[in-house]
């Protein structure tokens, strides 16, 4: 049987901007749901990487304000220096509060966040990356039932982040590159 799915949630740090271009110009024009995309970058540069995104993105790429309310087939960038919550009510806070982990946006927080408004309709997916970030927050989206994919630790360029996810969860998938595009391909519907 088919699960049923309504949003997708990626998180990544050093390492990870290749292989979030190459998802989004996988994913088709008409993908279905929602994807927050919650990756750690440098706070004073504030332009430039929605942008960059956005020119090999299949679906808009768009940084959100405070309360903007969630459409499918749209990619939310959390913009920097700011964490993204995705509340009940389908729309996004961001908060300026203390950095969790040394990271603001943080990881964890997106993913908590998300698990708590998604539960087992949630796709969590942690790429490569430098630190713990996001680890528990997989944790979370795994104890409410959703699907986890961590990014092969054979394929990052740095690999803390998905070890640190596979030493505290058991998670659903652990893929390569391709085969991350391949499920999210097949959940498409």
């Amino acid at each position: 049987m088919m699960q049923d799915y309504r949003a997708v949630v990626i998180g990544g740090s050093a390492g990870s901007f290749q292989v979030v271009v190459k998802i989004l110009q996988s994913l088709p024009k008409n993908f279905n749901y929602p994807v927050f995309l919650c990756l750690h970058r440098l706070k004073h540069i504030r332009s430039g990487f929605v942008e960059a995104l956005s020119l090999k993105s299949n679906i808009p790429v768009i940084e959100p304000y405070d309360k903007t309310h969630i459409k499918s087939g749209i990619a939310y960038l959390a913009p920097a220096n700011y964490h993204m919550y995705v509340e009940l009510a389908n729309q996004i806070s961001l908060s300026t509060e203390e950095s969790v982990n040394h990271s603001r946006p943080s990881i964890d927080l997106t993913y908590m966040s998300t698990a708590q408004s998604y539960r087992q309709k949630l796709v969590g997916i942690i790429l490569s990356g430098a630190n713990r970030d996001g680890a528990a927050g997989m944790k979370k989206i795994a104890e409410l039932g959703g699907t986890t994919i961590v990014q092969d630790p054979q394929e990052c360029e740095v690999r803390t982040m998905t070890e640190a996810t596979l030493n505290i969860t058991k998670v659903t998938h652990i893929y390569k590159t391709d085969q991350i595009i391949h499920f999210l391909k097949s959940i498409n519907k």
